[in-house]
């Protein structure tokens, strides 16, 4: 029997949410002080069918001036991919680096886009190491379950 070829192909990348908040305007936007920038940044993926897949990378912006907010931006790029034929061992990285780096471009402009329709200034997200991404969440599993199965 001959194996067949590796399949790795981008059926649709596409905004799966995106919402954006500002519950102290218009007062707060007559402050005169830089507001503080929190980003958060998640990764999913799940199974769509068999050998097809939909990976998502959410974005959470949320910016305060002291304890109030000024805006709260959550959106959520998803991209729907096939891949068939690969090794168990490669799913992984297939999945947690791969695929987000080809939806992250896209996840990068909605957020600028949306901050900027919303009346400010755009927030660009910095360029993202996925590959050192995945590593780090790897190690701190492995960690995690090594320290779990210490005797008590």
């Amino acid at each position: 029997m001959s194996e067949q070829a590796p399949v790795f192909q981008i059926q649709r990348v596409y905004l799966k949410e995106a919402s954006m908040e500002q519950p102290n305007s218009p007062a707060i936007l007559l402050e005169q002080e830089q507001p503080s920038v929190d980003i958060q940044l998640g990764i999913e993926a799940n199974p769509v069918a068999d050998g097809v897949f939909e990976v998502s990378v959410t974005a959470t912006v949320h910016t305060k001036i002291k304890d109030k907010t000024v805006f709260l931006v959550e959106v959520k790029q998803a991209g729907i991919f096939e891949v068939r034929n690969l090794p168990e061992e490669q799913m992984g990285p297939i999945m947690g680096i791969a695929c987000p780096q080809i939806v992250y471009p896209y996840l990068r402009g909605n957020v600028a886009d949306l901050i900027q329709r919303g009346g400010f200034p755009p927030v660009h997200l910095s360029e993202i190491n996925f590959q050192s991404m995945y590593e780090q969440q790897q190690s701190q599993a492995g960690q995690s379950s090594a320290v779990g199965t210490l005797p008590q």
